[in-house]
């Protein structure tokens, strides 16, 4: 149940704790994504796996995510964020421990995705976006941007974390150590302090039989058939393709281009910060100016990365800094996407609404990653199509 004639002080003042849950949560949730491109290496070299293979994980997690992801938000609408949180971070705590007893049969690598995807989809971004916009009237562009800002952060530290922990106890043990340091944290702070927006509508619903969201917006009917949703759903696609093929593949850029794996790790943390910058930022003006054009502005710049990344030899400063532009840019993605959704569309059905987003927000994961496979130039080739596309 959204409160009426807050302030975004107050509402801050209520339920800061969740926010912090939330982002907490969506920090563990990224942190697969964040590392991916560390692990392909050692583990394409021990199995004798292609390049492809090896990075295949993400995009079978995005084709499940893509069939499933309406499915799961209908749950959203149906028993609110907790009861998908937490058993699903739980979920991928498990299954990237499990990664640590891979044998190099296809197969067994197959089935712990599909079961790493299943987590994926009980903690996706529409699980906390939905977390923040039920919550929220005043403040709800700052609160998404800091929910959101957990992946920012996973995307600025894993790297270096994972780096650290591959080079001194190996690729096995550092799935375990992920698994267990950071998922025992997300699950401890959203047991303890993930209530929102659905948990006040349930504890009211318990006396009046109501939905735990009794506020007007669209059906899902309603929402396929508006203008400007289809719009928003457009241009999510085009930007995750771009962002995500780059993030998987940003550590194997930055080696081939001479870099070593602890400079290019480290070179992740201030685009990861910009990314949080970009999120608080965006969230700010957001609250204050059209959402339309904050988006514009925000995601057009993102077309510098692909422009000196094409650059052979590019210097160093050239190459960090398209990189901060880049986290900049698209840390506020998912930000713009949920709060856009919600302001055509709604709080009514926002699960399903929203899970269809994500849908094509696992499209675009998905492709992005397997587009911008193959050598270092041709690699910026095609990411470089893809921002000249977009713009």
């Amino acid at each position: 149940m959204l409160e009426e004639n807050l302030t975004a002080r107050e509402e801050f003042g209520r339920h800061w704790r969740m926010v912090v849950a939330a982002a907490v949560g969506f920090s563990f949730t990224s942190v697969v994504t964040a590392s991916t491109g560390l692990f392909i290496g050692p583990i394409s070299r021990e199995f004798g796996w292609s390049i492809t293979l090896a990075a295949s994980g993400v995009s079978i997690t995005a084709v499940l995510t893509f069939l499933f992801s309406p499915l799961f938000g209908l749950f959203i609408d149906k028993w609110g964020v907790r009861r998908m949180a937490l058993p699903g971070l739980l979920l991928m705590g498990l299954v990237i421990a499990s990664l640590s007893l891979l044998d190099g049969s296809v197969w067994q690598w197959f089935a712990i995705w599909t079961f790493y995807s299943l987590a994926a989809l009980m903690t996706k971004s529409t699980v906390w976006t939905a977390s923040a916009n039920s919550t929220f009237r005043a403040g709800r562009g700052i609160a998404l941007g800091l929910v959101l800002s957990g992946s920012a952060l996973a995307q600025a530290f894993t790297p270096v974390i994972a780096e650290y922990l591959i080079r001194q106890y190996g690729w096995r043990l550092a799935f375990v150590y992920l698994a267990a340091g950071w998922g025992i944290l997300a699950v401890t702070v959203c047991f303890s302090w993930l209530r929102d927006g659905y948990e006040i509508g349930r504890e009211a619903g318990q006396t009046r039989g109501g939905p735990l969201l009794d506020v007007p917006g669209l059906t899902v009917r309603e929402a396929l058939r508006n203008g400007a949703v289809l719009r928003v759903a457009a241009s999510t696609f085009l930007v995750m393709m771009v962002t995500i093929g780059l993030v998987v593949h940003q550590f194997r850029i930055l080696t081939g281009s001479g870099f070593s794996p602890q400079t290019a790790a480290l070179a992740s943390v201030p685009a990861g910060l910009a990314g949080i910058a970009g999120k608080l930022i965006t969230g700010a003006l957001l609250d204050r100016y059209p959402a339309r054009w904050v988006g514009g502005l925000t995601i057009g710049v993102s077309a510098v990365t692909f422009a000196a990344l094409l650059i052979p030899h590019a210097p160093v400063w050239m190459v960090v800094g398209a990189l901060v532009v880049n986290g900049y840019a698209s840390g506020t993605k998912l930000q713009l996407v949920g709060y856009l959704t919600a302001a055509y569309t709604g709080m009514r059905q926002f699960g399903a609404i929203f899970g269809l987003m994500a849908s094509l927000i696992a499209a675009g994961s998905g492709l992005g990653p397997v587009l911008g496979d193959g050598s270092t130039i041709p690699g910026r080739i095609t990411m470089w199509g893809f921002g000249q596309a977009f713009c």
